[in-house]
């Protein structure tokens, strides 16, 4: 085996390429290089084949792209295999696309933050007119109880909140009881440890029972709802309802809806108590209040019914925009797994991004309104 290697002859009236050794792609090394620079763009006339070797493609796309011109086909006489080599590749090179030019990159940042622009804009779009319609099917709903697909309602009550009771009271208990070690250790440095109560009502009640409470539906049921109505997209079964005059907003969406708008206060109401009850046990073992004392601090302070009902005005718009979320992504499901996952994805995403959002707004409007 040997290692590639050329000369060039222009003595005469043609300019004539010796090829010697073993044109393989193990065997060229930096021979293209040589072989561009040697020929500087001139077009070659005839070839010498009498000392060539092996010959593949990886020697032939050295020659095409060091040569100005095409050799013609009796220029390979001597080897007419390397000849068919040469002129394969030759085609694929000359009729493959010129690689795009790629732009600089500043100016594609600027590009990927326009297209970020861009489908924000259009998921607004989408989102509204998924409002509007989700509102139209309300109202029909409204007009035409009867139509109403009651077992459906039930199924879906069951499944994204009676099943969700012992994961929303376990974790407001801790969320309840983490709340009572800080108000314990850091109130009772200042000597004001009973208002530890006051701390876990206020927390609980109006803040943490109805955000965690959301915000693990929205893990759970808003992501359950995009996963299930995406895949019966993927298979055309939404398709298929609307062939047969079903609306797929009245059979799929309006359910879910409905049975989240139910389920969440009453999760919301187990995860304040749960809360309430990990913070009394808690401050009857490290503050030595007993139960008895918690609940009477917590009757007797006149704003709690105000707490109570501030966390309550909370759960159905939180319901409403879980579940909203989770139908609209999963409406928006293409053809294919790869949409499916990020759909699913986007639903808990955002869900839980619109739950502290309207949070803070509730926060806003109730500081105005003094509650």
């Amino acid at each position: 085996m040997a290692a590639a290697d050329f000369q060039i002859k222009d003595g005469g009236p043609e300019l004539t390429l010796r090829l010697t050794g073993d044109w393989i792609a193990t065997e060229l090394g930096r021979i293209s290089r040589r072989l561009d620079d040697e020929l500087h763009e001139r077009c070659i006339d005839a070839v010498d084949l009498t000392d060539l070797g092996r010959f593949d493609t990886a020697g032939a796309l050295a020659i095409v792209q060091a040569a100005n011109c095409v050799l013609p086909p009796s220029a390979w006489t001597q080897r007419p295999e390397a000849g068919r080599i040469y002129a394969m590749v030759e085609k694929l090179e000359r009729e493959s696309a010129v690689p795009p030019r790629q732009s600089p990159g500043w100016l594609r940042a600027f590009a990927k933050v326009g297209r970020g622009v861009g489908d924000i804009a259009e998921e607004a779009t989408l989102s509204m007119a998924f409002l509007g319609r989700l509102m139209v099917a309300v109202g029909a709903a409204l007009r035409h109880p009867r139509g109403i697909r009651w077992p459906a309602w039930f199924s879906q009550a069951e499944r994204s909140g009676l099943d969700a009771i012992p994961i929303i009271a376990v974790t407001n208990f801790f969320i309840g009881a983490v709340l009572a070690y800080l108000g314990a250790n850091l109130l009772t440095q200042f000597g004001a440890g009973v208002f530890t109560v006051q701390l876990i009502a206020v927390a609980v009640l109006r803040e943490f029972a109805v955000v965690i409470t959301s915000v693990l539906l929205a893990g759970r049921s808003s992501s359950s709802f995009a996963a299930e109505i995406g895949s019966m997209r993927m298979n055309q079964e939404v398709d298929a309802m609307q062939v047969m005059g079903v609306n797929p907003f009245q059979a799929l969406v309006i359910p879910r809806l409905a049975a989240m708008l139910v389920m969440l206060p009453l999760l919301t109401f187990i995860g304040m108590v749960a809360g309430m009850f990990g913070g009394m046990l808690v401050t009857w073992s490290e503050l030595d209040y007993g139960p008895s004392f918690f609940l009477q601090r917590v009757s007797e302070d006149p704003k709690m019914g105000t707490h109570l009902m501030v966390g309550m005005i909370k759960a159905p718009v939180f319901a409403v925009v879980v579940a909203a979320i989770g139908c609209r992504q999963g409406m928006a499901v293409a053809g294919d797994v790869e949409s499916l996952g990020r759909r699913v994805t986007a639903a808990v995403v955002q869900a839980i991004f619109a739950i502290i959002f309207l949070d803070a707004v509730f926060a806003m409007i109730f500081l105005e309104l003094n509650w």
